[in-house]
């Protein structure tokens, strides 16, 4: 039966801070660093072993899935990154304290563009801060695909290219593929397998450091929708946490967490 891990990266240190962090490139604390290993452990302790590792492009996620596959057992599997996994782009809000952000636009509107399917920030300026289109590690990606700003949507419709060409044959072929990734590019692809409504999305949230284990049919769909986190009690704690800081509705402590929990 085919085998998926998602894994969101360990706190960072724009998390800590409680800063928009998007495509800026920022470490892990030593607390998301243990949690990296942790996430390592209990992979390895459910007998899950991944074979194959997709991640960002991003320093927090490689280092994530480098601590998490060591601690697996498993360093020297295959490393595939790519910027298609990239956390979401959060425009202008990329650096900006979140409660800044809601004083200056409004917590409606905020949580529209953090949330929803179709909620885009206002993208920041070509050339500017926060524009990938100088950075050279994206120089082999044609400019016109390289975001100042994106939804939920956009960030599923860059991903999938990735999902359906790396990911997907890694999975028929046998192997369990971890895949370390962000906020909201583990929500697009859970939406994606889940095929999550537009209200189910809002308070979709997969919390840090929680390895997501789903078996996919022949199809390669979730035999259990939302899959289950391999220490559901620490699941429900984390998200109960989130809960008690954000505001958030529910929690699950079996599939993806419903919560408003810091993005990034």
């Amino acid at each position: 039966m085919p085998t998926l891990l998602l894994l969101r990266h360990g706190e960072s240190e724009w998390n800590d801070r409680d800063l928009f962090t998007g495509w800026v490139d920022v470490g892990l604390t030593a607390h998301g660093a243990d949690q990296a290993r942790h996430a390592g452990r209990l992979i390895a302790e459910a007998g899950l072993p991944p074979g194959v590792l997709h991640t960002s492009l991003l320093a927090r996620a490689v280092h994530t899935g480098t601590l998490a596959m060591a601690a697996a057992g498993r360093p020297e599997a295959p490393v595939h990154r790519s910027w298609r996994l990239n956390e979401r782009h959060y425009g202008v809000l990329q650096g900006m304290d979140r409660q800044v952000a809601r004083a200056r636009y409004g917590g409606e509107r905020l949580r529209h563009w953090r949330r929803s399917y179709e909620g885009r920030p206002p993208a920041v300026e070509p050339g500017g801060p926060g524009d990938p289109a100088g950075d050279p590690r994206y120089a082999h990606v044609p400019p016109t695909l390289l975001p100042r700003a994106e939804s939920l949507r956009d960030v599923q419709a860059r991903l999938l290219p990735h999902w359906d060409e790396e990911v997907v044959p890694d999975l028929r072929a046998g192997r369990t593929v971890l895949v370390t990734g962000h906020s909201n590019s583990l929500r697009a692809l859970v939406a994606h397998l889940d095929r999550l409504s537009d209200d189910e999305v809002l308070d979709l949230d997969i919390p840090i450091g929680s390895p997501l284990h789903h078996e996919l049919d022949e199809d390669l769909s979730p035999v259990q929708r939302g899959g289950r986190y391999l220490d559901p009690v620490a699941a429900a704690a984390g998200a109960a946490e989130v809960a008690r800081q954000r505001g958030a509705r529910t929690t699950s402590p079996t599939g993806p967490t419903r919560s408003r929990a810091p993005a990034g």
